[in-house]
């Protein structure tokens, strides 16, 4: 079994609660839009990570981390990109192959609205875990957790960081 903490859309910016939810997981896995690479590599002073870029990030982040990262995490087939829609509205880059190979667990940021939605259609589990940092027009800054245990994925949970602004 392992602990996942989601999150994106840190635009440069990493905390103490932020740290202290990576600590309690087993691996953190990041949607894009890192901003300061100071943000990836405080987590992973901690935690394993997987990330993607997104559209704000630098060469620097693009370099470190791909546009898409599409993984097994224990008997779960994961998509992670930063840009890729919702079901019935994916994104032109990605719905292609998500309709020929559908994983079990598709997640992207962007939109820095959390949502999680099954798509009946494809039986893919799409997760966007909202916004983490402080840049934006989001309202409360969010993040995901849950556990995979096999092909399971169970205890999902929604965490509210508050309404810090800059």
């Amino acid at each position: 079994m392992k602990k996942i903490l989601l999150l994106s859309d840190t635009h440069s910016h990493i905390d103490d609660t932020i740290l202290k939810y990576v600590r309690l997981a087993d691996e953190v896995w990041h949607a894009g839009d890192i901003g300061d690479l100071k943000v990836t590599d405080a987590i992973q002073k901690e935690k394993p990570l997987r990330a993607v870029y997104g559209n704000i990030d630098n060469n620097e982040a693009r370099q470190e981390f791909p546009l898409n990262n599409r993984f097994m995490c224990e008997g779960v087939d994961v998509w992670i990109t930063h840009i890729g829609g919702y079901p019935g509205k994916y994104n032109v880059a990605v719905r292609d192959e998500i309709r020929a190979n559908p994983p079990k667990l598709f997640i992207c940021g962007h939109s820095h609205i959390l949502k999680v939605q099954f798509d009946k259609k494809l039986d893919v589990l799409h997760m966007n875990p909202g916004a983490a940092g402080v840049h934006g027009f989001h309202q409360v800054r969010t993040m995901l957790r849950f556990t995979i245990d096999g092909d399971k994925i169970e205890n999902l949970e929604a965490i509210e960081l508050g309404r810090e602004r800059v």
